[in-house]
C-alpha cells in the first residue's frame, strides 16, 4: 500500500507501508491493505505507519486523510 504524507509546505513521506495508525476524530484507527475507502478528519496525535519492518511516527496537530484502492493520502499540519 502507497502512502503519502504532506504539509503545506513539503512532503514529509512516500513510500510503501503495511499499514498506519492515525489519530481520527472518533478516535485511533488503522489502515491495512485492502481497506475500504475513507475519508476522515484528524486530531492533535501520533501517526504511526511501518515501513519496510521499521516503525516511524509522526506528531500532529491536525488534518485529513483519504485512502482508496491501497493509496493513502495525509494531509497534515505539525
Amino acid at each position: 500500500m502507497k502512502l503519502t504524507i504532506l504539509t503545506p509546505n513539503k512532503q514529509i513521506f512516500e513510500g510503501h507501508i503495511t499499514s498506519v495508525t492515525i489519530p481520527g476524530s472518533a478516535g485511533a484507527f488503522q489502515i491495512l491493505a485492502n481497506h475500504a475507502p475513507i475519508i476522515s478528519s484528524l486530531e492533535p496525535g501520533k501517526i504511526t505507519y511501518v515501513n519496510e519492518g521499521e516503525k516511524n511516527e509522526l506528531m500532529i496537530q491536525q488534518g485529513i486523510v483519504s485512502a482508496h484502492d491501497n493509496q493513502v493520502t495525509i494531509l497534515v499540519e505539525i
